[in-house]
């Protein structure tokens, strides 16, 4: 079992996002090309879960597609997506750049 992210990607418009649900998890967005661009949250605390958090960044430059993992464990599953894209790329996401990537631990991914 891989600890990646292997959802399919979905198409960021109007009709993919009113598909989703209100439930908290993680989601990536990406470009055209599958990059991801952004790992984010949906906590408890966000309005509508899911579907609120991707809507709200619809605008978001570059982005093409989303996935999404529904768990309620969302901030450690962040976090280990955001270690394995550093371990996998050197670098966080363009959208997760800044000094969160200074807390965060290191992972060895196989």
């Amino acid at each position: 079992m891989s600890i990646r992210m292997a959802k399919p990607w979905q198409a960021l418009n109007p009709d993919e996002i009113s598909r989703l649900g209100g439930q908290m998890g993680v989601y990536q967005l990406g470009d055209e090309a599958g990059n991801v661009l952004y790992i984010g949250v949906a906590g408890g605390r966000s309005l509508f879960g899911l579907r609120g958090e991707i809507d709200a960044h619809r605008q978001m430059e570059n982005v093409a597609q989303f996935r999404v993992e529904i768990t309620s464990a969302y901030r450690t599953r962040q976090l280990e997506l955001l270690m394995i894209h550093q371990a996998d790329y050197g670098t966080l996401p363009v959208g997760n750049d800044g000094p969160e990537g200074d807390r965060l631990g290191r992972l060895s991914p196989a």
